[in-house]
């Protein structure tokens, strides 16, 4: 009888178990692509089939499978039985702009955006990939809340709130980029970020200092490259894609492969990137108050070896403006056991010569100022490991230590018009960090900890070189030609506290040490009254926020920060020409600048898939570092590369505010059709005896609005865009900083806008082609303190696959 009993349960058994092949595929549903990253909560057993394909080996039926990522919605996938062999695809929906999307920079690690006071916004790899941008840069100005100047096609300066270059912090992979050289005029450096291998780009708004330090007053922009994934079963998981783009206006193009390679414990991705662009064309559509800026009528060039001033047969061409550059990025992962991860990380762009657009459409009387003006290959490499612990312990229940080396090298050539001279001044970096981020959940508390050391080592050497015989002669270095040192250590700490479903406290506290060391050995060329410079700050920085949600559909946010930036090599030693016929030279007695920021924040939620958002904010400024008229041994002026020159120095120029508000909406208008749009104001201004002077770097009122149509689980994803800039009057501008009045019209920046249409077309699961047209109408603009035209109209196409 138990015989009897034992088979009819196995017989029971088995015809409950898979009885015929069932397979699923997990995709994207608005990109369609399949997303990779998965993890799964079921009962049954999985194998991976393909790179995309999941099989369920063995399974007792009714079965369900939770599947879970974290920028999207959990799906639970439900079979009733296995009667028949069956292919399931299933759509997951993205968590964007949700409560439950996950957010990283704010404190280091992962956590729910719901849980953090202050602004993110994440732009996802999915959404770079339909923008077809250019570069970084671009990609930060398709957001519509960061506004972008530029002084050539080959980079871009990100503003946040008003604040720039070496005020916002640049972060990449828990890394920070910032240097001891990131100067307080117009950075190029996110140039070297290629947006083909960025998983997301995650953009906090507002001070920074209690995790980043130094340099985060405006904001900080996380930069989080791809992962490599893991296969989930023994079966070998290979996945590869590729694309190739062109883009009309800048007459170029560009290319990206990527290879995952995966098993269960090991995993690696290889992405390599090559872009060539041409000369930039302007608009052709010019509006009364544009005028004739940014008209290209002649350029130099070299005719039987003498430099000679020639026609430009299309003034709209902007010659002097294409580039060349190659990215490459390479990371292995290894599980040595579960809750035990090592990563190796390694980074590496190069450039091709950048031409100075701004400086080679100078004149000097009838003739140009300059034969050439270019950045050297600009290079960056990065090689990082971190330990990930997932094992909880009494000290943290996820813990992560980063070790990273960068090597930075920078140059700048220029050569008079007729002249045979060519200076060379090249700055090479390297840069050293530690990273040790811990985190420890305890009932309602969540508290994260951790340190931060780094040391920046400066070289900067010059010469002028015979551009006929090769003869090299001395030069004055940019920088300190004794060698420049930075070191910075921290501890800080971060508090999460859910006191109620409606009520949630984050604050932090950061304790920062910079110190600096600088030596000028020759004097030939500015016998300065010093000939070393060594300073050494301490500050604290601290942040609260309040976080409260009455009902499901309305959320308000209260928070106050604090953040500090200790004065850098730039800021202490640097000898530069700022715009013609001025000069910068250093100032050993600069004082760290401190922000105090006060911020409000409404989000409201109605008819179901809409909300609105607003934030107002005031920051204020204490010693804020600005450039202002200074002296050199008693004369307001000097002989500087053969011009006599204004005499400037950075200062500690008192106070300083800056406020402003955000506005965001996005609506469901149908089930396919969504409409978003932002607006961005910002005011500053440095506080003086008699009228507040304008603060430079503050940026017109911009944003952006998007119609967007998407075929749910089908092949067409479509928008139509317009992006936007208000006036920026001459009164408005800082005449003495890095407004760059010289390149605006008589009365400032004039207003803009674009009409854009771009366009996804999903062939099959593996082909897709994409097409844009940028800047329809083919306005003529140009974005404020910039020293070049914004492209005109543009077509962009991408070809796209994944195999």
């Amino acid at each position: 009888m138990k015989t009897i009993l034992l088979f009819l349960f196995i017989g029971l058994t088995n015809f409950f178990m898979v009885q015929a092949q069932i397979t699923f595929e997990v995709r994207d549903a608005f990109t369609f692509e399949s997303v990779n990253g998965l993890s799964f909560k079921t009962k049954a057993k999985l194998s991976q089939q393909t790179n995309t394909v999941y099989q369920i080996e063995s399974a007792q039926f009714p079965l369900v499978i939770e599947i879970n990522h974290p920028d999207y919605e959990p799906y639970q996938l439900n079979i009733p039985n296995s009667g028949s062999a069956v292919a399931i695809t299933v759509y997951m929906l993205p968590n964007a702009q949700t409560e439950n999307e996950t957010v990283v920079s704010a404190n280091r690690s992962t956590e729910k955006r719901k849980d953090v006071a202050q602004k993110i916004q994440v732009v996802r790899a999915a959404e770079m990939q339909f923008q077809q941008q250019t570069s970084m840069a671009d990609v930060l100005a398709n957001s519509g809340s960061v506004f972008v100047q530029k002084s050539q096609l080959g980079g871009g300066s990100p503003i946040i709130r008003g604040f720039e270059t070496n005020k916002v912090l640049l972060v990449v992979d828990g890394i920070r980029m910032n240097n001891a050289i990131y100067r307080g005029g117009h950075l190029q450096n996110c140039l070297t970020l290629d947006q083909a291998n960025m998983d997301r780009v995650e953009i906090v708004f507002g001070p920074g200092s209690v995790m980043y330090g130094s340099d985060a007053i405006g904001g900080v922009m996380s930069f989080q490259t791809k992962k490599p994934v893991f296969s989930i079963s023994d079966q070998l998981l290979v996945r590869s894609s590729a694309y190739m783009r062109g883009f009309s206006a800048g007459a170029g193009y560009a290319a990206n492969a990527q290879v995952n390679v995966g098993t269960k414990r090991f995993a690696s991705i290889t992405s390599i990137s090559y872009s060539n662009f041409g000369d930039l064309r302007q608009g052709n559509n010019r509006s009364e108050a544009i005028g004739n800026l940014g008209y290209r009528p002649w350029y130099v060039a070299q005719v039987n070896g003498q430099d000679s001033m020639v026609v430009n047969a299309d003034s709209s061409l902007q010659v002097g403006s294409g580039y060349k550059q190659y990215d490459v990025l390479q990371k292995f992962s290894f599980v040595q056991k579960p809750g035990v991860q090592h990563h190796l990380n390694l980074q590496l762009s190069n450039s091709g010569n950048i031409d100075r657009y701004d400086r080679l459409t100078l004149m000097s009387g009838s003739k140009p100022r300059f034969a050439e003006w270019y950045y050297g290959p600009q290079f960056r490499l990065l090689a990082a490991y971190t330990l990930e612990l997932n094992n909880s312990t009494k000290f943290y229940d996820n813990a992560r230590v980063i070790l990273a080396y960068q090597g930075i090298e920078e140059s700048r050539i220029d050569r008079r018009y007729q002249k045979t001279g060519r200076n060379h001044r090249i700055e090479q970096l390297d840069i050293y960090t530690l990273n040790i981020d811990l985190m420890k959940k305890k009932g309602a508390h969540e508290l994260r900890y951790g340190a931060e050391v780094y040391l920046n080592q400066v070289n900067s050497t010059a010469f002028t070189e015979d551009m006929f015989t090769g003869e090299q002669t001395p030069l004055n270095t940019r920088y300190p030609d004794g060698g420049s040192s930075m070191q910075g250590t921290a501890i800080y700490a971060s508090h999460t506290f859910e006191i109620s479903e409606k009520l949630i406290l984050n604050d932090g506290i950061r304790l920062s040490q910079v110190g600096l060391q600088a030596q000028f050995v020759d004097q030939t060329f500015f016998p300065f009254p010093f000939n070393q410079i060594q300073q050494n700050h301490l500050a604290l920085n601290g942040n609260i926020g309040l976080i409260y949600m009455p009902t499901q559909k309305l959320r308000v946010s209260l928070n106050g920060s604090t953040a500090f930036r200790a004065p850098n090599v730039d800021d202490l030693t640097k000898v530069f020409e700022s715009v013609p016929g001025s000069v910068v030279v250093p100032n050993p007695n600069l004082k760290p600048e401190y922000a105090y920021n006060a911020e409000f924040g409404l989000q409201y939620q109605f008819m179901k898939k809409s909300t609105i958002g607003v934030n107002a904010y005031q920051t204020y400024l204490t010693n804020a570092l600005t450039v202002q008229n200074g002296t050199f041994n008693g004369a307001d002026s000097v002989l500087y590369d053969g011009q006599m020159s204004q005499v400037l120095t950075t200062t500690n120029a008192g106070n300083a505010y800056v406020r402003g508000f955000e506005a965001l909406l996005q609506t469901q208008l149908t089930n396919r059709l969504q409409l978003s749009g932002s607006y961005n104001y910002t005011f500053g201004r440095i506080i003086t005896d008699t009228v507040p002077y304008p603060l430079d770097h503050i940026a017109p009122a911009f944003g952006k609005v998007s119609l967007r149509y998407t075929m749910l689980h089908n092949k067409l994803k479509l928008e139509g865009f317009a992006m936007y800039a208000g006036w920026k009057h001459l009164k408005d501008y800082n005449l003495i900083g890095e407004d760059n009045f010289s390149y605006a019209t008589p009365d400032g920046m004039p207003s803009w806008y674009t009409l854009n249409l771009r366009a996804n077309y999903n062939i099959n699961n593996q082909l897709s082609v994409q097409l844009a047209c940028e800047n329809i109408t083919d306005q003529n603009y140009r974005m404020f303190a910039s020293n070049i035209s914004a492209p005109g109209r543009n077509f962009i196409l991408t070809l796209r696959g994944n195999f």
